[in-house]
Parts: structure tokens; C-alpha cells; sequence
């Protein structure tokens, strides 16, 4: 049968945007390649000629999370979203009931830890650009002091929704929500707290010498 130009392609980014959202929602080892192909309509037998293997497909699925998730921030911030709105729009109740549609460092974390070396540097890679787009949101002027609150508020809310949806009640689950908005807030708004850390750092570092 043939097919007109691009059908292998749309093809691809179909099956890597239905493997995102299932790794998502059901966790990478309880993803099956057979659910990920039922997704897009397809067979089992329809996976090797896009893939290699599984780890091929999840490494290509992360990837899309990833640069969907930074692309909202980069559009969110071209649309005048603070830090305070980035955090907001993080840690709320749409977020908590989407997985599959959202952080996939929220959703996967511990999976991504035991994934193929290649698979951990290019997630290293996407957070360390999603982290850089939130340190250009914190005030002050020196880079490496805001890129270290970047990477702690950015896990501090990882943390966070990972906790909310342990829990099963939904007020409860709320209350983690507001709490770990209340903190990330916090954390973003002391720079002499963090000065004072970096210099406790730069003391230490310099005792032992």
C-alpha cells in the first residue's frame, strides 16, 4: 500500500505523543508497547519499523514531554508570567489530575533515574534549560546563585505534586498544593537567605584548603 509523502513521520510523532501521555499517566515499565500502538490505531507489529526498541521510544517520548512542558514556560513567559504565576500554574488542581499531560518529572522521576545512560543526559539536558527559564524569573544579577534557587524551587514543586497525588483526599491533597506554593514562594523571595547560604558555602569550601 502506498502511502503520500510524511505519513511515516506524522506517523512517528503520533505514536511518540500517545507513548508520552501513557508513560505518563500508567508509569514506563507498565506501559506496554501494544497499549502504546492500540493508542494511534495501529498493531504491535507496526512498532519496528519507527523503533529499535522500547527504550527508543521512551527516550523519544521523554523528549516530547520535556519540550512541550518547556515550551508552555517559554510561551508563558512571552505572555508575562511571572515566577509567582509559573509556581501557581504548576502546583494546582489541574495539574494534580492530569499526569499524563503534565511534568513528566512529577510523573516519572524514580523511572527516568533507571533509564539508559543516553536517555538521563538528555533529560539532564531539557531540565537544565526548563531550570535556566525559571532562574531568568528570579530577582538579582548573578547567574549561578539563581540557577541554584531555580533547580531547588523547581524540585521543591516536583516534590510537591508527587505528594499531592499520593493522597487520596482531596482537601488534604489541596492543602499540599497551597503549602508547597507558600514555600516555593518563599524560597524565591530571599536572596539574603541565599547569599547567606552561598557564602557559608564559599567558607567551608575555603576551611578545607
Amino acid at each position: 500500500m502506498r502511502f503520500e509523502k510524511g505519513h511515516k513521520l506524522a506517523t512517528r510523532r503520533h505514536i511518540i505523543n500517545a507513548a508520552s501521555k501513557c508513560m505518563r499517566r500508567d508509569g514506563i515499565s507498565a506501559t506496554g508497547i501494544a497499549a502504546i500502538m492500540g493508542e494511534v490505531g495501529l498493531t504491535k507489529g507496526a512498532f519496528s519499523p519507527h523503533f529499535e526498541s522500547k527504550d527508543a521510544l521512551v527516550r523519544a517520548a521523554l523528549a516530547c514531554a520535556l519540550d512541550d512542558q518547556q515550551h508552555c514556560l517559554d510561551e508563558g513567559q512571552l505572555n508575562g508570567l511571572d515566577l509567582e504565576g509559573a509556581i501557581q500554574r504548576y502546583l494546582n488542581r489541574a495539574h494534580l489530575e492530569a499526569p499524563a499531560q503534565g511534568c513528566p518529572s512529577a510523573a516519572l522521576l524514580p523511572e527516568i533515574a533507571r533509564q539508559p545512560l543516553n536517555t538521563r543526559q538528555d533529560y539532564e539536558k531539557a531540565l537544565g534549560s526548563y531550570v535556566a527559564t525559571l532562574a531568568a524569573l528570579l530577582p538579582g544579577a548573578d547567574p549561578e546563585p539563581k540557577h541554584r534557587r531555580a533547580r531547588a524551587i523547581f524540585g521543591l514543586m516536583v516534590g510537591t505534586l508527587q505528594f499531592a497525588r499520593a493522597v487520596p483526599d482531596a482537601a488534604e491533597a489541596q492543602a499540599i498544593l497551597d503549602g508547597g506554593i507558600e514555600a516555593a514562594l518563599q524560597l524565591a523571595r530571599a536572596p539574603a537567605a541565599s547569599l547567606r547560604m552561598e557564602r557559608l558555602r564559599s567558607d567551608t569550601l575555603g576551611s578545607d584548603h
